[in-house]
């Protein structure tokens, strides 16, 4: 089968998802078509793909029709929470299969039966008559109307989505949901040498940072906190000699390396799989609270420590995971500007985010606060024994587990070319 695939330009969890999707997807033709972050990570593994079509260079008008005449010679379509490549595929015709690993996030501020009424008296005669259908629709409710009109609904399990899928069953009509566990790259966790010394004393990934409202020079108050704080972490911290600063931030021309203290951090963009080789064979890790990287540390046997949250799925994550080590243990804003107010909406939410990190870095007392409730985090993490982070991992494993993706997708696919 030709499957297209996409995902949506929201840090890299959605598309490092695709890739491992596309991973599993042996003996198929795998076509990605995208733009932004997810073309940029596509690009840095184009082993996971037989074509890469990034349509970021292009005009609006020829992306789309390079998208859509992929689209129409395709015979399957994957989507990892873009939306926009589901009502397209819908309108071209094409069985579609919508991946979700927060499906539980999105926030509705119609009913669930409306939004299913719009999708299902939604012209398939254009994609401008299907937009306008769907307008006036939030971002959120965009993707959850993208599930409701695909061919096949795949959620990788967290809290809060079982009760979603319990609605959508209630709605009578709609795509076959298929709950999944971690969607990771199972063959490159698989095959990671776990006896490769330790190149680095301590890991921090930052994911791709990129979103609706964060850019690397555009509302990165977030990075230029970090930037500050890495000359103290490897002051305040002896053991740390040689740091390893990964993520989005960090590609395409804009290493950097920071030493201090007779430390070094050095800050470049990874490969997938020497990501995963990085997070098994070093002893600490830190990360933003994404959910793809905590899966991949979790698969590896790893528990990382959660650094502060860059956007306002961060604190959804943290907040569903409370009762778990790695949730309680994880560093927050909220822990430094406790009287901080966060709105509890995803782009508001994330903008507040934004203004804290730049409060706390132009702020000395702030900052100092920072340094020290962070450090303060770092100090509980190394100190747990193996034992403890074995139990950690567990927690999670039990809390998060579920059907293999690879698996679920085998499936699906094996229904579609059998009809």
């Amino acid at each position: 089968m030709r499957i297209v695939m996409g995902a949506q330009n929201c840090g890299f969890g959605p598309v490092a998802e695709l890739v491992a999707v596309s991973r599993g997807l042996h003996g198929h033709e795998r076509v990605f078509v995208g733009d932004g972050v997810a073309a940029v990570f596509a690009r840095r593994n184009p082993d996971a793909f037989d074509a890469v079509h990034d349509t970021g260079g292009m005009t609006g008008e020829v992306a789309a029709e390079t998208t859509d005449a992929l689209l129409r010679g395709s015979d399957h379509v994957i989507s990892v929470m873009d939306a926009e490549l589901v009502i397209r595929s819908v309108v071209a015709g094409r069985p579609v299969t919508m991946v979700d690993s927060l499906f539980s996030f999105w926030q509705l501020a119609l009913p669930l039966a409306r939004i299913h009424e719009r999708c299902v008296t939604m012209p398939r005669s254009g994609l401008a008559a299907a937009e306008q259908h769907l307008a006036g629709l939030s971002p959120h409710e965009r993707v959850v109307a993208a599930h409701l009109l695909a061919t096949h609904s795949v959620v990788q399990n967290f809290p809060g989505v079982t009760e979603r899928a319990t609605e959508f069953a209630a709605l009578g009509t709609g795509p076959r949901t298929h709950l999944t566990g971690p969607i990771v790259d199972v063959e490159g966790v698989r095959d990671v040498a776990r006896t490769t010394g330790p190149e680095h004393d301590l890991l921090i990934n930052v994911g791709g940072f990129k979103n609706f409202l964060l850019d690397f020079d555009v509302n990165d108050d977030y990075l230029r906190l970090l930037h500050r704080w890495l000359p103290d972490l490897l002051r305040d911290w002896p053991r740390f000699r040689r740091v390893l600063v990964c993520g989005g931030p960090f590609g395409e021309g804009r290493e950097r390396t920071v030493s201090a203290a007779g430390g070094t951090a050095d800050c470049r963009l990874l490969r997938q799989r020497e990501l995963l080789q990085a997070v098994a064979s070093t002893p600490d890790c830190l990360m933003a609270p994404g959910l793809t990287a905590l899966h991949e540390s979790i698969a590896l046997g790893r528990l990382p420590l959660a650094i502060h949250e860059q956007h306002y799925a961060h604190v959804f994550t943290m907040r569903a995971l409370d009762g778990t080590e790695f949730g309680r243990s994880g560093g927050r804003f909220a822990d430094v500007v406790p009287d901080h107010p966060l709105p509890e909406d995803d782009f508001a939410g994330t903008a507040a985010l934004v203004g804290l990190a730049g409060r706390i870095r132009k702020d000395e007392e702030l900052y100092a606060r920072y340094r020290r409730t962070f450090n303060e985090r770092i100090e509980h993490h190394v100190s747990l024994t193996p034992a403890q982070r074995r139990h950690g991992v567990a927690e999670l494993g039990r809390l998060l587990g579920g059907e293999p993706v690879h698996a679920v997708m085998a499936g699906i696919l094996d229904t579609a070319r059998a009809v």
